[in-house]
């Protein structure tokens, strides 16, 4: 069960999703150009930023997973906790803990705050509850 303050994402319910202004067009672009490729996951994204709230990168919250961002979330049916940095597909590791935010996994942390609960579909066809406890932004390497 969810506390008050979480934001739950579920297929129904939209929550407060955040998108920096200075990444948006380019992450449209991603989703459109994968329209071809991946249909579901890129309407899922775009779909996504259009229940966004758009914000300049100097008023973007710090708490809110953003690309760039490391993010540690929580599967509640494991309580196993991971730390991933959201990242534009050609910056993608997964041997470094860098995900897409093109794969199901990153459409699903983008624009999160720290609190939300998440229902996340494995590529294994299971639905996980997922928490973000976490968000930190790196610095420039």
């Amino acid at each position: 069960m969810t506390a008050v303050n979480e934001t739950l994402r579920t297929p129904e319910h939209h929550p407060d999703v955040v998108i920096n202004q200075e990444t948006l067009h380019r992450i449209e672009a991603l989703a459109e150009g994968a329209l071809n490729l991946n249909p579901a996951l890129a309407e899922k994204l775009l779909n996504e930023l259009v229940h966004a709230q758009i914000v300049a990168s100097d008023r973007m919250p710090e708490n809110i997973v953003a690309i760039g961002n490391d993010v540690t979330y929580r599967d509640e049916m494991t309580g196993q906790e991971k730390t991933v940095m959201l990242a534009f597909p050609k910056d993608a590791d997964i041997a470094r803990q860098r995900v897409s935010v093109m794969t199901p996994l990153g459409v699903a942390l983008l624009g999160l705050a720290e609190g939300a609960v998440f229902y996340w579909d494995t590529r294994d066809g299971k639905r996980r509850m997922l928490t973000v406890i976490r968000v930190k932004p790196v610095s420039e390497e």
